[in-house]
């Protein structure tokens, strides 16, 4: 086994790479480096970059309209364009943004005291009135939002031009936190209500600190520094986002100049780049963890809870973190990861032990394993051929299937909840900072991608979703990661790093949620 991992890892001679997978050996990335950066374009994007940041992330926004989309490629984008209520620092803490300060008035009441002096791109008036009015249209069943963050919020008032309430049916002690990002983007009434959503999303106007300055799909999309941003200008002129399916062609182009920086890398292609001159990668701490479903719900193996103990038994972490994410990982013990409110550090990985997961099998009549498919977006296909071997050894045979990103996500988020069978690998950025993010669509019976049943775990989350004593909050988080070690309803992966690839020109660091907000970057010359 070790002498598999060492060849699969240098390129030794050795067994074939889908034999390695198979027999529990782990393998890299399959992208060559040198034709990859050997396919460089002739012309330097630096030289004609000025004091332009150019930036590569997988795909292009689903749509400019920043209430009607929910995923982190398109607000990527959009974060510079409009600004939250609040926002999440480097420093992991929450921060004013358009709200300088709020508190909880009662039980059911958050308010919110705004800032002074905010334009909109267009110079409309950025006041309670246009707060109440974005929060109104998000809620709107017409807007057809994905954004669930708000889910427990039922009205706004206005108190006066710079004071807003937002009620909620319940308690809703992260609130504030879920102003930072989706939930929180502030919109303009007046020009929404004169040119429609269409010609909104099509020419976006926020209070961001820059402006939409042209889109072409699937090529780039400009952005320009807005002069009068309340908090000052950018010190870039401009930011141009490109996409890159593909991470050869984002790496190529940023060895040849084409772009600056490269997000949303994974761990085995930005390993490919170590070693070559004018290319640094920066690793930073992330917070998207990663983990397997496990469909309880439906007659099967994975109904009995040995089963799914055995699988987090035989999934070798600290062995898949070093073979196939070059160390750019750290292990999650049940599913809460460390940096979110709630993390309990007493709660242990499971031991990686194949004897364990053979004794569970063999002990819930298995003993000879059994066979299961496990579903994965093909950007994930080396961490998922992986997995599968991983198991393999314990004796589950999991073929792998892989679909495309916009299929998985589509299938994700449908209410079909054995739409990716009955095992998908998923990831999710807990850009919140709390482990309520985490567990809000997984856990709790009546949500949407859970496919564990338990009366006592959806008492638990009701605690940490609702409760209004943060003491009582990390009791039940500790309670529900304890319940989830034990029931194991899925298997617990690792939290990943933000890794980017940037040439010498860009100083700019992110927060843990990786998040690609330029106003603070700058570019040498």
């Amino acid at each position: 086994m070790e002498r598999s991992l060492r060849e699969s890892l240098t390129g030794h001679s050795g067994p074939s790479r889908r034999h390695v997978l198979r027999t529990g050996g782990l393998l890299l990335g399959a992208l060559s480096a040198p034709a990859l950066l050997g396919a460089c374009s002739t012309t330097t994007g630096a030289d004609r970059a000025g004091n332009v940041l150019r930036v590569s992330q997988p795909g292009d926004p689903k749509t400019l309209d920043p209430q009607k989309q929910g995923d982190m490629v398109s607000m990527n984008v959009l974060i510079n364009m409009f600004d939250t209520l609040t926002t999440r620092g480097r420093d992991n803490k929450l921060h004013p943004r358009l709200a300088l300060s709020w508190k909880a008035t009662d039980a059911r009441t958050w308010r919110f005291t705004l800032r002074p002096g905010v334009t909109f791109h267009n110079g409309e008036t950025c006041d309670a009135r246009a707060v109440a009015f974005s929060i109104e249209r998000l809620l709107d069943p017409a807007t057809k939002s994905p954004i669930v963050e708000l889910r427990f919020v039922e009205g706004v008032t206005v108190v006066d031009r710079l004071t807003v309430d937002l009620h909620t049916t319940v308690h809703d002690p992260i609130l504030p936190a879920k102003l930072s990002l989706f939930g929180g983007v502030v919109v303009p009434p007046r020009h929404l209500a004169e040119v429609g959503d269409a010609q909104f999303a099509a020419d976006p106007v926020g209070t961001g600190p820059f402006t939409f300055a042209g889109w072409q799909r699937d090529h780039e999309l400009r952005l320009r520094a807005y002069d009068d941003h309340w908090n000052g200008r950018p010190a870039v002129d401009g930011v141009v986002f490109s996409p890159a399916p593909n991470p050869s062609s984002s790496l190529a182009a940023l060895q040849s100049g084409g772009v600056d920086l490269v997000a949303g890398l994974t761990p085995d292609a930005a390993q490919q780049l170590d070693g070559y001159g004018g290319v640094s990668l920066d690793g930073h701490t992330g917070i998207r963890t990663a983990y397997l479903s496990l469909n309880t719900l439906e007659r099967g193996p994975l109904q009995d809870s040995r089963v799914r103990r055995a699988l987090n038994h035989a999934v070798d972490v600290p062995l898949l973190i070093k073979a196939v994410l070059g160390g750019k990982a750290t292990e999650t013990p049940a599913l809460v990861p460390r940096g979110a409110f709630g993390f309990d550090p007493t709660v242990k990985p499971f031991t990686r032990s194949v004897t364990t997961a053979r004794e569970l099998l063999a002990e819930a009549g298995f003993p000879r394993g059994f066979s299961t498919t496990l579903t994965a977006s093909n950007v994930d296909a080396n961490v998922a051929e992986a997995l599968s071997g991983l198991l393999a050894r314990a004796g589950v045979d999991a073929r792998v299937n892989l679909i495309d990103p916009g299929t998985y996500s589509a299938r994700l988020t449908s209410d079909n909840r054995g739409a990716l069978g009955p095992v998908y690998l998923a990831a999710s950025t807990v850009w919140t900072m709390d482990g309520a993010s985490m567990v809000q669509s997984n856990v709790r019976s009546d949500r949407r991608q859970s496919r564990w049943h338990s009366k006592e775990a959806d008492r638990l989350v009701d605690i940490e979703e609702l409760s209004e004593d943060p003491a009582e909050r990390e009791r039940a988080f500790s309670d529900l990661q304890r319940l989830m070690r034990e029931e194991a309803p899925f298997v617990f992966l690792y939290q990943i790093d933000n890794i980017f690839a940037r040439n010498e020109r860009p100083r700019w660091t992110p927060g843990s949620a990786g998040v690609l907000a330029m106003e603070s970057a700058e570019v040498s010359r």
